[in-house]
């Protein structure tokens, strides 16, 4: 099907501005953006733009996968946990986790069949680039949720030469734990960058999923991901990841970025936050985020860093991103 035959979905195309981005004085673009609030009882609590049609979270689905894995016998330290639910930066101690994982497997990186990259951190890719490596499945971001993906397949005898097919076992696995938690089914699934299958849900169910995550009484399969998010933050993100920062400074939280400008967050209290912007952008994601969670009050310490965003000129700060509607 051609592109000009298919519809915007209103979650993009009825969306509202919720950020300008402003170069001295002067609004230069703006973003639009779908948000959505669920509380405790999975009922939406804030609407802003769309919240009900599906979008794909991309790289936020990963938690909940994590959580279907270890449902069905993934035992992992608390750490490479948080590293199965992660988009890492690329760096030494997210490679080296990465092997772990593997090597308690019985597996080594030649098994992992995501998309060969460098490491997304800036840093880090320098110093890849410079030992004079190239593009490998054991950098991408998403090696470690592979990595879980195949230990997983190991627990259960599954094929874990298979593991990407939509109609394998573990992908079918996550696709269940994806509807249970958000509380609807599952209205599409693509290929996702790393070759992963991605499963679509409304922003409401995604928030719902990351609420009932983060607020889950202990001891339970939910809390396990939790609290590995919790207690292990640098291993979902990076030591200079945004994502980081949020969970590290904002007692309870969990949360988890995704490409094309989604960003979930599951707080304490059961609530939970989605957003989307429209534009795929990355930039306006974090100056919407905070502005949502000074309208719900959300005691955190990241808001300083969440809304910076500056619009550089000649190198220097000349204006910002900032949050309007909200």
């Amino acid at each position: 099907m051609s592109a000009q035959n298919l519809s915007t979905p209103a979650v993009l195309d009825a969306a509202p501005v919720l950020a300008q981005a402003i170069r001295g004085g002067f609004v230069e673009s703006a973003h639009r953006a779908s948000v959505a609030v669920t509380a405790p009882d999975g009922s939406v609590e804030l609407e802003l733009g769309n919240a009900t049609d599906p979008v794909f979270p991309r790289s936020s689905n990963k938690p909940v996968q994590a959580l279907a894995m270890v449902r069905h016998g993934l035992d992992l330290a608390p750490h490479h946990l948080a590293l199965t639910c992660a988009s890492h930066s690329g760096e030494p101690f997210h490679l080296d986790a990465v092997r772990q994982i593997l090597d308690g497997a019985g597996l080594t990186v030649r098994d992992l069949q995501n998309t060969p990259d460098y490491p997304v951190d800036d840093e880090a890719r320098l110093d890849w680039i410079r030992a004079g490596q190239g593009k490998e499945s054991l950098a991408q971001n998403c090696s470690g949720k592979h990595a879980g993906m195949l230990a997983t397949c190991v627990a259960n005898g599954w094929d874990h030469t298979a593991y990407l097919d939509v109609d394998h076992p573990l992908q079918r696995a996550c696709d269940a734990t994806l509807a249970e938690l958000a509380g609807e089914p599952v209205a599409a699934t693509a290929v996702d960058g790393c070759g992963a299958p991605v499963m679509a849900v409304s922003l409401a169910g995604l928030a719902r999923a990351f609420g009932r995550i983060a607020s889950a009484e202990a001891g339970t399969d939910e809390a396990r991901v939790a609290d590995a998010i919790r207690s292990h933050p640098e291993y979902l993100g990076g030591s200079r990841r945004d994502v980081t920062t949020f969970i590290q400074r904002t007692p309870g939280a969990i949360a988890k970025d995704g490409a094309e400008a989604v960003y979930a967050v599951g707080l304490a209290d059961g609530r939970g936050i989605a957003l989307k912007v429209a534009d795929g952008g990355q930039r306006a994601r974090t100056v919407i985020l905070a502005a949502v969670l000074r309208r719900l009050g959300v005691e955190t310490g990241a808001l300083d860093a969440l809304e910076d965003a500056p619009i550089l000129g000649h190198g220097e700060p000349v204006g910002s991103v900032v949050a309007v509607g909200i």
